[in-house]
């Protein structure tokens, strides 16, 4: 029989014992990270939780990857089965030239679709971010019988919100794809443009890690990456014709939506939010007081919004 001393080692003993019980209790929390082929590409992800749970399908955004949901993962993990890939070109999937691989939102979106039913995720939430947006339009307007509900974060659907001073040379490109328009783009994939990504807007920068710019820059420096993300700067364009018709499926469909923005983004400004209220009956809305990558600030009060909003329209289906 264990015999304790003092009050204090029986405290810590009980606290240590609390913290290896909630550790076995929760095996689900921890992260798995692989890699499945699709087309021929490798196509990375991060996995967690119970896969009989809902699923919860994270599609990221510009310049990052899975990694922007490194900590939101194991925080919903416990109840939810956690799914977060890499597009090819992004993080650590395949990275094939742009003379390999059409780099298109379409392709991007048929990659995912792809991915999805490989790994066997019949039904998800979508989480839609930044680039996640257009690729998650896509699979909903698609297979809209799949979707359990949204959660959109800085991720347009609406011509408001991409009316601002960021997308006029974007847009300009758009209308004239010559070498000189995508050579005055290549300033948003230096080092520089990319800290702004994730400090702008933020109410206190000391909070914001550096492992965020440093994971993200190398890859974007990596040999024939500036073409492919100027490509999907060129093929940005061929979403809002295609605006109209995910507004018609928010329309039609009513999927449960938990909006989450940071409303101080200069790319995804919160006018791009306001315009869901249009089309949507069962809406939460949250305007974060942060920029454009609000998880990094904002992760613990957006997951546990999460958490109570998948509570009350996802859980048990």
């Amino acid at each position: 029989m264990i015999k304790f001393k003092t009050t204090a080692t029986l405290l810590a003993f009980a606290t240590l014992f609390s913290i290896v019980s909630l550790a076995v209790a929760q095996p689900h929390q921890q992260v798995r990270y692989r890699t499945v082929k699709v087309d021929g590409l490798d196509i990375f992800y991060r996995e967690a939780g119970p896969k009989d749970a809902p699923t919860v399908l994270l599609l990221h955004g510009f310049p990052t990857s899975s990694h922007m949901f490194r900590e939101l993962i194991p925080a919903l993990a416990d109840k939810y089965h956690v799914v977060a890939p890499d597009y090819p070109g992004f993080g650590y999937s395949s990275m094939p030239a742009v003379d390999e691989f059409n780099y298109t939102f379409d392709n991007l979106a048929n990659v995912v679709e792809k991915f999805t039913e490989k790994v066997g995720l019949e039904k998800y939430t979508l989480y839609l971010m930044d680039y996640g947006a257009p690729v998650g339009f896509r699979l909903a307007t698609k297979h809209p019988q799949r979707v359990d509900a949204l959660i959109v974060q800085n991720g347009n659907a609406y011509d408001e919100g991409i009316d601002n001073d960021f997308w006029k040379p974007i847009k300009a490109y758009w209308q004239d794809r010559t070498k000189e328009q995508a050579d005055g783009l290549r300033s948003l994939l230096t080092l520089e443009a990319t800290k702004w990504q994730y400090t702008y807007g933020v109410r206190n920068v000391e909070t914001i890690s550096p492992d965020t710019w440093g994971h993200v820059q190398p890859l974007l420096d990596r040999q024939g990456n500036q073409e492919i993300q100027l490509a999907l700067f060129y093929s940005y364009g061929s979403n809002p014709p295609l605006y109209p018709k995910w507004q018609q499926y928010l329309r039609d469909h009513q999927p449960p939506t938990l909006i989450v923005w940071g409303k101080n983004d200069a790319i995804f400004p919160a006018a791009g939010a306001h315009p869901y209220k249009r089309d949507l009956e069962t809406l939460e809305f949250h305007l974060l007081d942060t920029g454009h990558f609000a998880l990094e600030e904002d992760g613990a009060q957006i997951a546990s919004l999460i958490r109570e909003f998948l509570g009350k329209h996802v859980a048990g289906n």
